[in-house]
């Protein structure tokens, strides 16, 4: 087992700035979807594309303010990998697919300079978290991370043939949309473009390597940011497909394998959060009324002696005649 590492503040700093970042954006991409306007950073065909993207990044905000909470890398990188992972592939599909962006294209004002703050941010982000990332595997072992750690609450055996076709589900999708967008695009049950089939590529393949990061660690422990991530996502994506659901062709092979993807991303996020529950419970235990001492007994109380009975430490007036 590999030595731990502690976290370094890179990552913290970043997670929390990120974190801002998604929420507002996020909430920004999202609510215009609802509404009906696609008002990503691109010209999308139709308003559903952007909103997922803004779901996504709306929805793994809350988690990322919460990775300051962690001492160990080990303890929070199912979240952070993916996180970079994220930042650097959206950053590269919006280089790639410049021509399409709103400023290039000519878009409304308010967008035109949406999109090129989008690149912008997310150059310099991309560019701190490769960095951070670098920098954090570069760090050395502190003291909190000298002695390898043992898995506190492993994952139980029935959850991890589930975990495996999940994690493989998304990261096979995500794979295709960003290295064959031409193929892959027009198997998604709605009109997509190039741009968007990539970026919403960039979030499967995200959420593929969380899944499956989190299946390799096999410790509830290790995987809790992730953890308060993965339902918050897919109940975002459901939202947005919701109210999007004309827009989408469920009776297609594609709409079903999405359908059931998505609620296979909510019930990881739920069975999880139920499985550490009971572990931390279980954790607990030990530190309450000890077994053998009785309800409202103090356990320092010795018993009484009975009538007549010598003390151990105290001699008898005929132990010295």
């Amino acid at each position: 087992m590999a030595v731990q590492k502690e976290l370094s503040p890179g990552i913290v700093v970043l997670s929390a700035v990120v974190g801002g970042i998604s929420l507002t954006t996020g909430a920004l991409l999202t609510v215009t979807s609802l509404f009906g306007y696609a008002a990503g950073p691109w010209v999308s065909p139709e308003a559903l594309s952007p909103g997922l993207i803004g779901a996504a990044m709306a929805g793994v905000a809350p988690a990322l303010f919460t990775i300051g909470r962690a001492r160990l890398w080990e303890d929070v990188r199912s979240l952070v990998l993916p996180l970079v992972i994220v930042l650097a592939g959206l950053f590269a599909v919006s280089l790639l697919n410049g021509g399409s962006l709103q400023a290039v294209e000519g878009g409304p004002l308010f967008l035109a300079l949406f999109s090129l703050g989008w690149v912008a941010t997310l150059g310099l982000l991309a560019l701190g978290a490769v960095g951070c990332l670098v920098a954090q595997y570069r760090r050395p072992p502190g003291r909190a991370g000298a002695t390898p750690r043992q898995p506190v609450a492993p994952l139980p055996a029935w959850s991890k043939p589930p975990l495996a076709v999940v994690g493989s589900g998304w990261l096979g999708i995500g794979t295709g949309l960003l290295a064959f967008p031409a193929f892959w695009g027009a198997l998604v049950p709605w009109t997509v473009n190039r741009a968007d089939a990539q970026g919403l590529g960039v979030w499967a393949l995200a959420l593929g390597v969380g899944v499956l990061g989190a299946l390799a660690e096999d410790d509830l422990t290790r995987i809790r940011p992730a953890l308060r991530a993965v339902p918050l996502i897919a109940l975002a994506t459901a939202v947005v497909l919701a109210v999007h659901f004309r827009s989408v062709d469920w009776t297609s092979g594609p709409g079903v394998s999405l359908l059931a993807l998505v609620t296979g991303l909510f019930t990881t996020g739920v069975s999880g959060h139920w499985l550490l529950s009971r572990a931390d419970h279980r954790s607990v235990a030990p530190t309450g009324t000890p077994p053998d001492t009785a309800p409202g007994t103090p356990p320092d109380t010795a018993p009484a002696a009975a009538p007549g009975a010598r003390s151990a430490d105290r001699p008898s007036p005929a132990d010295g005649a």
